[in-house]
């Protein structure tokens, strides 16, 4: 879908490049040959994508706190970049309940420092906001919600990314609205993801393989919520393909929802059973889960039973389309941390993955 000789040459600046997402997409634009820059923490967890598959050997890499703003504006003023992915967060629900006070300045504060770096940065163009399907007012209904609808997350988390997307806006109006600037803006709103080299806590996939490290079952909280899951690939390349696609129609710019078609929305404990499945077939060892009575799972945290996301506007707009369904998804996903499991060279693996998407 994508002519990805476009970023060849280009000067791509990252913000939380050493996370999940920002690992794959480094390794997506590297093999694109595009100029890339990263501004970020170290990486948030041990082991991590970034170094095991040794991604700083294909970028320039600038250790940062996205709240501090002159530092920020520094690497702006140095990089002078033409397209800038921001995807720096505090991205766990959980952690935004113990930590709420961080969770807003980095994700609502970070923004703004990004959007204000990117202001008084003439050479930018095209601008992707990366945020979250949680951003919508969860009405717990069983259709999905579209891009016009009620942001209003409920957890801090949600909450500050719903924030962050009417930061955009309001810069979008304030500063980048008349005819003298020639720049793109658009927010990305992606369902859960999934795919080899995510090490964070709470998050399904991750708990599994901890799990089958450890040769024990794993907790699943929710089994029977529903998640727009995905493979990594899937919104990495759609932030990509916008990023691009604006670059060079201005008018494409907006909001849009990243998600899988519908037949793909699962239960997160159908979602476990694939990936007990499919860890067998890569790795030859079981692996099981278990959950909680209805009386503990009182006392978790609140989450959404019900997330679905339109897709309508990015498959009119781009004719985009996903390209892995479910099932292919924690197959890949499996096949990754299986060869991470056995000590093998993960890089590579992540390169196979990635020329197979393209050829989709």
């Amino acid at each position: 879908m994508t002519d990805w000789t476009f970023f060849k040459g280009k000067k791509i600046l990252i913000t939380g490049h050493t996370g999940f997402k920002g690992s794959w997409m480094c390794r997506l634009l590297a093999q694109a040959g595009a100029e890339i820059t990263g501004y970020a923490l170290k990486p948030p967890t041990v082991p991590n994508m970034y170094e095991l598959c040794h991604v700083e050997q294909d970028i320039h890499s600038v250790e940062g706190d996205i709240r501090d703003l002159q530092r920020l504006q520094s690497v702006f003023d140095q990089v002078k970049p033409e397209l800038v992915v921001h995807m720096a967060a505090q991205p766990i629900v959980r952690e935004s309940y113990q930590n709420p006070v961080y969770t807003y300045e980095v994700n609502v504060m970070g923004t703004v420092n990004v959007l204000e770096c990117i202001r008084q940065c003439d050479t930018v163009r095209s601008f992707v906001n990366v945020t979250t399907d949680k951003v919508y007012r969860n009405k717990e209904w069983e259709w999905g919600y579209r891009e016009n609808e009620e942001l209003n997350g409920f957890d801090p988390y949600s909450n500050s990314k719903s924030c962050s997307e009417l930061v955009t806006e309001s810069y979008r109006n304030s500063f980048f609205g008349g005819e003298g600037r020639n720049l793109a803006i658009s927010t990305a709103r992606a369902g859960n993801v999934i795919g080899g080299g995510d090490f964070a806590v709470d998050r399904i996939i991750p708990d599994m393989v901890r799990a089958a490290e450890n040769e024990r079952a794993v907790l699943v909280r929710n089994p029977h919520s529903v998640r727009p899951y995905q493979h990594v690939l899937e919104p990495v390349a759609a932030y990509l393909m916008i990023l691009k696609e604006q670059y060079e129609k201005q008018k494409l710019s907006g909001n849009y929802n990243v998600g899988p078609d519908e037949a793909d929305c699962l239960e997160t404990g159908k979602l476990a059973d694939m990936f007990c499945e499919k860890w067998k077939k890569y790795y030859g060892k079981a692996l099981s889960w278990y959950t909680l009575n209805t009386g503990s799972l009182d006392r978790e945290p609140h989450e959404a039973n019900y997330l679905r996301l339109d897709c309508s506007r990015l498959k009119k707009t781009f004719g985009w389309h996903p390209c892995w369904n479910a099932e292919e998804a924690v197959n890949k996903t499996a096949e990754w941390y299986a060869v991470y499991a056995a000590g093998e060279n993960v890089r590579q693996c992540t390169d196979k993955q990635i020329e197979e998407f393209l050829k989709q």
